[in-house]
């Protein structure tokens, strides 16, 4: 409940000294600069002024504001962002209702939206999925509910309720019938990929080693879709098709969870190119928090996410980058039904053929594990001197920003 409560006190008190108590409460781990002494507070604008001499690059929140008041906390920063994980669960289990610990480790996490997939192969199987979504917000409407407007993402806010974006990864009931787009978006799906990791109807997925690019259907798939409103998600598809999706669209796109392959080759990945294209027509790009940051059988780290992360900005710029993590919420237990339930579903994927190369690691970050993952995102580029406006722009903004643009600011 600290963030929360921290939120809240910020929110509500005009008083330089209660906002700065309401910090020193919630936070009692945090030293931050709010109660340093004048002395105190000089010294440590000498250290980080000298410090900034011999590291130029660090900006921001690395130095004191022109008024000579205390950076804000990141922290603090966390408490008044919007957060939004571009690709993520609520639950590790979504088959089974939450219990009261995993629901409230959820609340507390301070996310206020995530782009939450519900496709399953088959048609039938995503309608309920999608029920099942439904159930969740109806039970715990106190902690979630759907968006389906751009501005539901500021209400999710406001509410301090976890806002939940209904996605799809999978396409082959969008194949058999592509008027189905719009009974999804109707349903409150707008958020849409093209391809999975084979080659679909609308174009080839990462892992075809043909790379033919957009087919015809998927030019008329990209077309109905920027009429109605929904966002192409470009995540999984080939290095053609992805080139095409962002060409053909009129309205900026989504890669809403991968990596650069300048940082490490890998299909998942996308290239320079790509990044640039897609950032100069307005899109956005989520770095995840997956083993394919660095090659197997290395065990990836936030170091690794964070030379992405990093990349990313300097080819995209601030405006267009922020965190799909491809993972969940809560926290993951690595017991040993966890390591078998893994174990199978990675055989499972590569009986299917749709398993990655490096799917031989469990597929997350351990040290970005948990509801803190998008806070310590948050401190570690802190920590390398990003300024406080890029951070609470990859912590949100920018995604919240592109999904206006796309699906109109209701």
């Amino acid at each position: 409940m600290a963030l929360w409560k921290a939120r809240q006190a910020l929110a509500d008190n005009e008083s330089p000294t209660l906002r700065s108590y309401a910090l020193l409460l919630y936070f009692p781990g945090s030293r931050g600069l709010i109660n340093l002494r004048r002395r105190e507070f000089n010294l440590s604008l000498l250290k980080t002024t000298a410090a900034s001499l011999l590291a130029p690059h660090l900006v921001g929140d690395a130095v004191a504001n022109p008024t000579g008041e205390p950076a804000p906390s990141v922290e603090s920063l966390y408490a008044r962002a919007i957060v939004i994980d571009t690709l993520c669960a609520p639950f590790n289990d979504m088959d089974s209702p939450p219990t009261a610990e995993a629901l409230a480790a959820v609340r507390q996490s301070g996310f206020t939206a995530i782009n939450f997939t519900i496709s399953a192969p088959g048609f039938e199987d995503t309608i309920g999925t999608l029920a099942e979504v439904q159930e969740l917000v109806d039970r715990h409407p106190e902690a979630f509910m759907i968006v389906r407007r751009h501005s539901d993402i500021a209400r999710a806010k406001r509410e301090n309720k976890i806002g939940i974006l209904p996605g799809f990864q999978y396409t082959a009931f969008l194949e058999e019938n592509v008027e189905r787009i719009g009974m999804f978006r109707q349903l409150g799906v707008r958020i849409m990929q093209l391809t999975y990791n084979n080659r679909s109807i609308f174009g080839d997925g990462c892992l075809e080693p043909g790379n033919a690019g957009l087919s015809k259907a998927g030019v008329a798939a990209v077309k109905k879709m920027n009429e109605l409103g929904v966002a192409v998600d470009l995540s999984h598809s080939g290095y053609r098709t992805t080139s095409e999706g962002i060409a053909q669209s009129a309205k900026p796109v989504l890669i809403s969870h991968a990596g650069c392959a300048a940082v490490y080759a890998h299909p998942r990945n996308k290239p320079d190119e790509i990044l640039k294209a897609l950032a100069d027509r307005g899109g956005y790009f989520g770095v995840y928090l997956m083993p394919y940051v660095v090659a197997s059988p290395t065990v990836p780290t936030r170091e690794h996410v964070m030379d992405h992360l990093v990349h990313a900005i300097n080819v995209c710029g601030a405006d267009h980058v922020g965190i799909g993590s491809d993972g969940a919420i809560q926290k993951t237990v690595l017991t040993a039904q966890q390591k078998e339930n893994f174990d199978k579903d990675i055989a499972r994927r590569k009986q299917l053929g749709i398993g990655a190369p490096g799917e031989d690691r469990y597929p997350y970050v351990p040290d970005l594990n948990g509801p803190d993952h998008m806070l310590v995102i948050a401190e570690e580029m802190a920590k390398r001197g990003q300024p406080s406006a890029v951070i609470e722009k990859v912590l949100g903004a920018n995604f919240e920003r592109v999904i206006g643009e796309i699906w109109g600011s209701e």
